[in-house]
């Protein structure tokens, strides 16, 4: 079984970003016209990439290029109870897979490459609201180590979002949730 689960891992890592964006937008919501992809450009390997339609409020500088996208496989959102509710900022955790292999995505927000170790921190520029979910976001990188899949990232985008939003209600100070939630993550150079 193991071996079967890591043909099919390989097989998705491979299918190329257009098929990985097109799998998630297929299977996490029924998208608007406004949200199918417009954006066509070749990936560094000359690939044809369709990226989903990004809002304008998030869209990376002009000029970048997409170096890979990866689908969330499993993450949550998890708030910190303060002042009797959750309605503070949220900490990542999540396994993400794509185009360049299986990426951790954790507190900072930070980004690894599990396959070459190489690591990305970033702080949000600007984010576009999606109703009952967590925002899309663009982030700018703000440090980065190892030469690897994502050491040459300059911006991320967070797309197609679903969950994850703060549980309502009161709370107990102090006390964690962690709340599923999906979306893909556009790295760009």
């Amino acid at each position: 079984m193991l071996n079967s689960k890591r043909s099919r891992i390989r097989a998705v890592a491979g299918v190329g970003m257009a098929a990985v964006v097109a799998a998630v937008g297929a299977v996490t919501y029924n998208a608007s016209a406004a949200e199918q992809p417009t954006v066509a450009v070749t990936a560094p390997d000359g690939r044809a990439v369709s990226i989903p339609g990004i809002p304008a409020a998030i869209k990376p500088p002009a000029g970048v290029k997409p170096l890979g996208a990866y689908v969330v496989v499993s993450g949550t959102q998890t708030y910190t109870c303060a002042n009797g509710s959750f309605a503070g900022a949220s900490v990542p955790e999540a396994q993400l897979l794509g185009t360049g292999g299986r990426v951790h995505h954790f507190a900072g927000p930070s980004w690894q490459s599990t396959r070459d170790g190489s690591l990305v921190k970033a702080a949000k520029e600007a984010e576009s609201p999606r109703a009952g979910t967590i925002p899309e976001l663009l982030l700018k990188v703000t440090e980065s180590s190892g030469s690897g899949v994502l050491g040459r990232a300059t911006y991320i985008n967070r797309l197609l979002t679903s969950g994850g939003t703060a549980p309502a209600g009161t709370c107990v100070n102090g006390e964690k949730k962690s709340v599923p939630y999906g979306g893909v993550y556009v790295f760009w150079r």
